[in-house]
């Protein structure tokens, strides 16, 4: 017989608000049974008790608390606190979960292949080729009618998802009044437990062939080239550094990486990082620092936002959203264990049934290829639901257990940066230590790693957002900072009809007329470079998430490049004073700039992709602290 409480949600799955849940390296499922109260800000969730936690729904649009953009499309931020919990062992719940035939009907894309390839191709045109962003992730939806009693769908979906999936990293359903989700996600999105935070950026995608032989195994070659795959690679540290980006922002030591590793599934296997670091920040702020992750939005945050309202007619509820678990510690603090929402069935009170997937756009996506991703993500939850045949597992072959594979993941990380990948002890610059930078944010929390290397060579960081910072900050009598340092961000550095680009020429003139030091990057080096009479011009084919090697003044630095534009070599000045100019031959771009007092530099340092970055950037600030090559 099912244990008390699960009897009690069978007997009237409908009737109730409930929870259960199955999390990765447990043994036992919980469930919740309580009551639901609907809130409008994340600061809003109550805290746990003993033996109670707290359990909230996380739409997309809560994105908006951020100042980001979102459609607004009215899915409540809904928190379920349990007046009964109960665990019981996966067995058990299996035992007495229905399995039963659930009427599910008119199925079809929200968008049709050949519309969705098209934004495909207007979003590598318009936003990637415009500077706009690395990568971007675009969703569509598939869409049908559930005849039959919802929670009671609900409750046999995840028996299915317990029985045929694998690799999930929670299997969930729950069910409230009007809205109801059932999936399994492979994605944690963020933990804190103890003081230490943990993210676990999730990409690139290894479609499994529909037939692996007769005992689960995949065809090798397939896989290897998957593995070496450019794109795919790419794509993976493209995310890891919009996640470091947030680890930076919440963690006192920025965050460390290991890995990379599989996560496989029924239908899928992906590549995987852990990110991990120490924050005393309360739960609900880490919550609202990480909304939400690049692996579902793309990147930089700010304007992947912007680009998914303008490519996706309609909000996301709560697809790319988060559940979050919220419990209480042994000393009477918090914990917090929040997935992601993907691979989640949405089934509204209107008998409406969604299941949105997206696919992560880089500069060289192909459409068709893109196109059949968001298809093959959706199939481990349609199958569930009856609508795609279901898949045997009991015998398929663990991936990386086969030859090379191992080898070649952990060849991935000799070309990343040795300062993200080990312990972060500071190691100070003698003559660095105390001097105060103000750092100008350009809508990219690139900053936010920029100040934490700051921080590491002794240096005090005070970052700022752009429309925060006045000339007489950089350049009047309370200019007090011994550095300025104008950061990254998207955008055409010549558009001056773009509030934010001129305010970032307004402000580095002024810095550079009162002859103060200055260091630029990305967005503010071509803002430079306009400034000291280059042309700067877009590429043929952007450098967006690629490890350039560029001489920089006799040393060659492997530096990790996100850029569109780039200025030209030719005569450059500022008020008389001429630029050396470092020039990458061939893209004939000028990578970097110095002069006495001054620095800049096309590249991030703060990449992770950038393996020789933090060398780069301790040379470049003693070039515009004029301290010359020693430290």
């Amino acid at each position: 017989m099912p244990p008390h409480l699960l009897e009690q949600i069978l007997a009237d799955p409908s009737g109730q608000s409930w929870a259960i849940l199955w999390r990765e390296g447990r043994r036992d499922v919980e469930v919740l049974v309580g009551e639901v109260t609907d809130l409008e800000r994340l600061a809003q969730i109550p805290r746990p008790a003993a033996g109670a936690p707290v359990l909230a729904m996380v739409p997309f649009r809560q994105i908006a608390e951020r100042g980001f953009d979102a459609h607004d499309d009215g899915t409540p931020l809904r928190v379920l606190r349990p007046t009964q919990t109960q665990t019981l062992p996966v067995a058990d719940l299996l035992q007495a979960l229905p399995d039963q035939k659930i009427e599910v009907t008119d199925e079809r894309f929200s968008v049709t292949d050949e519309d969705y390839a098209a934004t495909v191709s207007r979003v590598i045109e318009e936003e990637i080729g415009e500077g706009e962003g690395a990568n971007f992730v675009i969703r569509r939806d598939v869409l049908a009618r559930c005849g039959d009693d919802r929670a009671v769908a609900a409750l046999t979906w995840l028996r299915r998802l317990l029985v045929d999936e694998r690799g999930a990293y929670w299997t969930f359903a729950v069910h409230t009044p009007g809205h109801t989700l059932v999936g399994a996600t492979p994605e944690r999105h963020v933990s804190v437990r103890d003081g230490r935070v943990w993210m676990n950026p999730i990409s690139g995608t290894f479609r499994h062939p529909a037939d692996d032989g007769p005992d689960g195994s995949l065809v090798q070659d397939e896989f290897l080239a998957f593995i070496k795959d450019t794109k795919e690679t790419e794509e993976l540290f493209m995310v890891v550094d919009e996640e470091m980006k947030m680890m930076a922002q919440i963690c006192s030591d920025g965050g460390r990486i290991t890995g990379p590793y599989l996560k496989q599934m029924a239908h899928l296997t992906h590549t995987e990082y852990l990110l991990d670091g120490r924050s005393d920040a309360d739960v609900r702020d880490v919550l609202r620092t990480t909304m939400f992750a690049p692996t579902v939005t793309g990147s930089p945050m700010e304007n992947a936002c912007t680009v998914i309202a303008r490519h996706e007619p309609e909000g996301r509820g709560y697809y790319s959203g988060v559940l979050a678990l919220l419990e209480e510690d042994e000393q009477g603090g918090e914990r917090l264990d929040a997935p992601i929402l993907i691979r989640t069935a949405h089934l509204t009170g209107d008998g409406t049934v969604r299941v949105s997937a997206g696919a992560t756009l880089v500069r060289h996506s192909d459409p068709v290829s893109e196109c059949e991703e968001t298809s093959a993500k959706a199939r481990g939850v349609l199958s569930a639901l009856g609508l795609r045949p279901r898949r045997e597992i009991a015998h398929a072959a663990p991936l990386d257990a086969l030859p090379g594979v191992a080898a070649d993941l952990a060849a991935r990380n000799e070309s990343l940066s040795p300062f993200w990948l080990s312990p972060q002890g500071a190691r100070p610059d003698p003559e660095l230590i105390g001097r105060r930078v103000l750092v100008i944010d350009a809508e990219d929390t690139w900053t936010q790693m920029l100040a934490h290397m700051l921080r590491h060579l002794g240096m005090v960081p005070d970052v700022r957002r752009w429309e925060l910072v006045t000339e007489a900050d950089v350049a009047g009598p309370g200019a007090d900072h011994d550095l300025v340092l104008y950061g990254p961000g998207p955008g055409d550095p010549t558009d001056l009809g773009d509030p934010r680009i001129a305010r970032l020429h307004e402000l580095l003139s002024a810095r550079l007329a009162a002859r103060l030091p200055v260091l630029a990057v990305c967005l503010s080096h071509q803002v430079l470079a306009s400034l000291a009479g280059l042309t700067v011009s877009k590429l043929p084919a952007p450098n967006q998430g690629v490890q350039l090697p560029v001489e920089l003044w006799g040393e060659v630095r492997r530096i990790g490049f996100y850029n569109t534009f780039v200025a030209r070599p030719g005569a450059a000045s500022l008020d008389g004073l001429p630029l050396e100019q470092a020039v990458h031959q061939p893209d004939d771009a000028v990578v970097a700039l110095r002069a006495p007092g001054l620095a800049s530099i096309q590249g991030h340092t703060e990449s992770v992709l950038s393996r020789d970055g933090l060398a780069a950037l301790h040379g470049l600030i003693r070039q515009a602290l004029d301290l010359g090559d020693g430290g």
